[in-house]
């Protein structure tokens, strides 16, 4: 018997899977978590022989949360259930340790064979992204890293929703001189609005990491 634990953020979710494992004899659940502290405390105190994990959770970054498992339980294997479906996401996810990953579209006879097979020390992840990964160099610097401390700085400020006129006051300097450091940051990561520059954040989980 392969004993899961589902960590997902949503009910519905949760619920789907529970329907889609309740039609299998040899995987049951053991255990569920809602956001990354629970699955955190949880996880240790149920025998289970595989994590099923969403990326995007409350409370922790995906890709720490993934290291965090990796740490504590190094045996335990993670496939990750996961809306997003781009290089850098994926191979990070992998980087950080994760043994497998999916996207939430997949077939449910997929994610059940892909289950057995993680449970078993196996790896998995679509041959098409495993070529995406390869050919587009998962290892080369994703356009965020290019940026200076300054420029980080105003990104950041920019994407958790602050003004240039706030932006200039926190860092003592005109707000010229916002306009300049944005132009240049938006150049390097090749966006040409404010809200590319949201979306970008967004889907690398840079949002997660940002200060209050």
């Amino acid at each position: 018997m392969i004993n899961i634990f589902i960590a997902d953020d949503h009910a519905m979710m949760r619920e789907g899977l529970k329907r889609i494992i309740a039609g299998a004899d040899d995987v049951r659940i053991v255990g569920e978590a809602a956001d990354g502290p629970e699955v955190l405390e949880k996880v240790g105190k149920n025998s289970c022989d595989l994590l099923l994990l969403d990326m995007t959770m409350p409370g922790v970054n995906g890709l720490d949360l993934i290291k965090q498992i990796r740490k504590r339980h190094a045996n335990l294997p993670v496939l990750v259930l996961s809306m997003h479906n781009t290089v850098k996401i994926v191979a990070a996810a992998l980087r950080a340790g994760a043994n497998g990953y999916l996207t939430k579209d997949s077939d449910p006879n997929c994610l059940m064979e892909i289950i057995r097979k993680i449970a078993k020390g196996g790896k998995h992840v679509d041959p098409a992204m495993a070529a995406r990964i390869v050919f587009e160099g998962s290892d080369s610097k994703q356009p965020h890293e290019y940026l200076s401390g300054r420029e980080e700085q105003i990104f950041n400020m920019i994407v958790s929703g602050k003004s240039p006129t706030q932006i200039a006051e926190i860092l003592s300097i005109n707000v010229k001189t916002v306009g300049t450091y944005k132009r240049r940051l938006m150049e390097k990561m090749k966006v040409d609005s404010t809200a590319e520059l949201v979306r970008y954040a967004v889907d690398n989980h840079l949002t997660e990491q940002l200060p209050l």
